[in-house]
């Protein structure tokens, strides 16, 4: 033993090369990333605007809604893409079908 290899590691033959990973393998990372994409993310965001569609479609006259915004009245007239919703005796206001947020049970507003 030589006094130069306590400072310097002497140099061993190295293993041979593994062998180049299969096309399937290296494919295989992207496509199990798309698909825990698909259901963590994409899935549960269909999944809510497919509930707040059958909310809107359902949507009558005299429910108590919330907007997306904030405030919170009852139902008075629906059109195709507006809704009138009074928010106080006498105060109507004129918000688009999309921005109802919430649909409220019978006499939430009331109670309130």
């Amino acid at each position: 033993m030589n006094l130069l290899d306590f400072v310097i590691a002497p140099a061993y033959a190295a293993a041979p090369a593994p062998a180049a990973p299969s096309m399937l393998s290296t494919l295989m990372f992207p496509i199990i990333l798309i698909a825990i994409m698909y259901f963590l993310m994409i899935r549960p965001q269909m999944k809510r605007a497919k509930e707040h569609r059958n909310m809107l479609e359902k949507l009558s006259v005299g429910d108590e809604v919330i907007t997306g915004g904030g405030i919170a009245g009852t139902v008075r007239s629906i059109g195709d893409s507006f809704v009138t919703v009074e928010i106080s005796h006498g105060v109507e206001i004129r918000v688009q079908k999309g921005s109802i947020g919430t649909v409220l049970p019978k006499g939430t507003l009331k109670a309130a």
